[in-house]
């Protein structure tokens, strides 16, 4: 079997196991509505540009990482818990993990697409750069909408503050942080 076709595949078995009695219902649908917009455009684009093997993996293990997290809820991923005890942190510190490899995985493939669109590389990854910083904003503001139409209970677990005032800055800062850091290592590879 392919290289594509086999990661998607695990990857839908993955996601129809996370699928079923999930922590909080109502959020794995909120969390999922990514999952049921995203998956689509990547097979589309896929189909026009063919984004490489190493694109594919980066999309699969952001996706399986993220089907994780909407079956538990980003703040209550019980397999962060004994770190969380750990050192001791007030908080479950998964979600931003998620935000830090959000910067860093999805750089590949989106340089990919913006290079099918733009033809030079250089613009194309710079574009990927200014993007990716702007995308963990805008995703911040989208979280703070979903929360202001969905009913407390859904809106509270669906951001997952975790009684921190600077969680959405926190998480930009690691979405950023993760852009830089995929930025520095594609640039050394001379993508």
């Amino acid at each position: 079997m392919k290289l594509k076709p086999m990661l998607f595949t695990l990857y839908l078995i993955i996601w129809m196991l996370l699928a079923v009695n999930p922590s909080y219902r109502d959020d794995w649908w909120l969390e999922n509505i990514m999952v049921f917009i995203a998956i689509p455009i990547i097979i589309w684009a896929d189909r026009r540009i063919h984004f490489s093997p190493i694109s594919m993996c980066m999309l699969f293990i952001f996706f399986v990482l993220h089907s994780i997290g909407s079956h538990y809820t980003y703040s209550e991923m019980p397999l962060f818990s004994p770190i969380t005890h750990f050192f001791g942190f007030e908080r479950n510190h998964y979600d931003r993990l998620i935000h830090l490899l959000f910067g860093f995985l999805m750089f590949l493939p989106f340089y990919e697409l913006f290079l099918s669109l733009f033809k030079s590389k250089h613009f194309a990854f710079l574009f990927t750069f200014f993007f990716l910083i702007a995308a963990s904003g805008v995703y911040e503001v989208i979280e703070w909408l979903a929360t202001e139409v969905t009913h407390a209970e859904l809106g509270t677990a669906f951001l997952g503050t975790q009684g921190d005032q600077w969680d959405a800055q926190k998480d930009m800062a690691l979405g950023h942080l993760g852009t830089i850091a995929a930025f520095a290592f594609w640039y050394r590879k001379k993508i």
